[in-house]
């Protein structure tokens, strides 16, 4: 077994432990101090206590990977929607004869179910039915407490397959927005090749000296529709104390990829780790509003 999997199987073990508790567990593990929760300053706190704190029903549809869809096309356009192809309640549902030659199936409800086929000659049926219908067994919300995932039904979609033939992959780009202010971004890159890059920037592009994770590649290209991106993050993240709106480049034409309301589940240290509470003054949770 993977140690990915054992630690994911591990945490679900703990499903029946409180969220504030379970959460304290899991950020001490990372940070080896407890988070403050009564009076949250840093980033990675206020993440943790929107979880506990912030149970907008909205935010469901929001993270379930077909419902946003639906959500944000007719806000922003459906040309900027990644079509969607089907989608199904269990793998044996799915008719791959009525599936193009390329294509990508994934799981609603989390970020593992995730299945590329570049030759459907070529797909792997039964390893990708164990690795879809694992995925399906779990409560995503157990995982890290991210309370939208609560109640999001399990289900699999197919979608377009996408392919950058600028960078030769697909490249996400992720914006950090407060009530519909980004302030900051990253790209994730060589996730293709298993070695992701995590490489962040300010809104003038300039390479910010921030390490979550991941390595940075170093000078990342600048996608051609960067400021499209930011326009559409302003509109997507409004009225949202903090989401992360993620997009993809596609020679040359942006398209919509996710809403995160946690990035890293908020367990995620910066390096230097002063910008930890940089972003966590950009947050302003809903009790500053008041």
């Amino acid at each position: 077994m993977s140690s990915n999997r054992a630690l994911k199987k591990a945490k679900y073990m703990l499903r029946f432990m409180p969220d504030k508790m379970y959460i304290q567990l899991y950020y001490f593990a990372h940070f080896r101090r407890l988070a403050d929760l009564k009076n949250p300053k840093t980033f990675n706190e206020k993440l943790n206590w929107l979880k506990l704190h912030d149970h907008n029903a909205l935010y469901t549809r929001l993270v379930d990977k077909y419902e946003v869809k639906e959500y944000v096309a007719p806000i922003i356009g459906e040309e900027y929607i990644i079509p969607t192809l089907g989608v199904w309640d269990h793998f044996d549902e799915i008719d791959f004869d009525a599936l193009p030659n390329q294509f990508v199936l994934k799981c609603t409800h989390d970020s593992e179910g995730l299945v590329i086929v570049k030759d459907k000659s070529k797909l792997d049926k039964e390893a990708a039915k164990k690795k879809i219908e694992e995925a399906l067994k779990y409560q995503f919300y157990y995982i890290g407490r991210e309370w939208p995932y609560k109640n999001v039904k399990p289900r699999i979609i197919a979608e377009k397959y996408m392919e950058d033939h600028v960078d030769g992959e697909l490249r996400d780009y992720k914006f950090f927005c407060f009530d519909g202010e980004p302030k900051a971004m990253f790209i994730a890159s060589d996730r293709s090749k298993d070695a992701t890059k995590f490489d962040y920037y300010d809104l003038d592009f300039n390479h910010l000296t921030i390490k979550q994770h991941y390595p940075n590649a170093g000078e990342v290209r600048k996608p051609v529709t960067f400021e499209k991106m930011i326009e559409l993050s302003k509109i997507l993240s409004k009225g949202i104390p903090h989401v992360r709106v993620d997009f993809y480049e596609v020679d040359e034409r942006v398209y919509f990829g996710e809403l995160t309301f946690y990035h890293f589940s908020g367990f995620m240290p910066f390096q230097p780790d002063e910008w930890d509470r940089v972003f966590g003054d950009w947050l302003k949770l809903p009790e500053d509003n008041q």
